[in-house]
C-alpha cells in the first residue's frame, strides 16, 4: 500500500480545488478499495451478480462528488468509501430480495466481530440494525461500521472519532453485544 502521506496529499489538494487530484487518487487507493471490496463479498454466493471491481467503480464514482466532502485523511476517506460500499450492497441485497423475496443476501463477518457462532449474518438485517444503534448511540454505530464496513484498527477509528483507543475498546465491545442480541433476536 502507498504511504499514508501521499493519500493524505492527494486529499488535501482536493480539498483546495486541485482538478487533476482525483485522477491521480485512484491508483493510488484502488489496490486497498479493491481489498476491502474483495472482504466483503469473499464469503458471498458464486454466483453474485456484484463483483469486487464493480464495488470499487461504483463506490469511486460516488466519491468523486468531491466539491461536497471536506477530506481530513486517509482514514476518513477510508470511512466514507466504506460507508458508500456498504449502501451499495445494502441496495443491491434490497433489490435481490424484491426480485426473488428471499431472505436478503448474507455476508460473512470478519473474525473481528463474529457475532455468531455461524459467522454469517443478513446484511439488511444488519444494516437495521446499525440505522436502530444510530438514534440512540451514533457513536457506536459509526464504529462499528468503520472497523467492520471499513476495515480500520482500533487506533484508526479512535483517531478518526477523535476519542482514545481505549474509550473506542469499551464502547466496541458495547456495540458487539447490543448487535449480537438485535441479530441473534431478528434471527439472523
Amino acid at each position: 500500500m502507498p504511504p499514508d502521506s501521499e493519500i493524505t496529499i492527494l486529499l488535501n489538494r482536493i480539498n483546495d480545488g486541485d482538478g487533476k487530484a482525483p485522477e491521480q487518487l485512484l491508483p493510488v487507493v484502488y489496490q486497498e478499495l479493491r481489498k476491502l471490496a474483495h472482504s466483503y463479498l469473499q464469503n458471498e454466493r458464486s454466483d453474485h451478480t456484484l463483483q469486487a471491481t464493480a464495488l470499487v467503480h461504483e463506490a469511486y464514482l460516488r466519491l468523486v462528488d468531491w466539491e461536497n466532502v471536506s477530506w481530513q485523511n486517509r482514514a476518513h476517506f477510508f470511512a466514507v468509501a466504506a460507508n458508500i460500499m456498504r449502501k451499495i450492497l445494502v441496495d443491491h441485497a434490497r433489490q435481490k430480495r424484491a426480485q426473488k423475496r428471499d431472505f436478503g443476501q448474507k455476508l460473512a463477518l470478519d473474525e473481528a466481530i463474529s457475532f455468531s457462532s455461524e459467522k454469517e449474518i443478513d446484511l439488511i438485517n444488519l444494516d437495521e440494525a446499525l440505522q436502530d444503534l444510530a438514534t440512540f448511540d451514533p457513536l457506536q454505530s459509526k464504529l462499528v461500521e468503520l472497523r467492520f464496513f471499513g476495515g480500520l484498527t482500533i487506533e484508526e477509528t479512535a483517531h478518526t472519532l477523535k476519542i482514545s483507543p481505549s474509550t473506542l475498546k469499551r464502547e466496541w465491545t458495547v456495540a458487539k453485544a447490543w448487535l449480537y442480541d438485535r441479530l441473534k433476536t431478528n434471527g439472523s
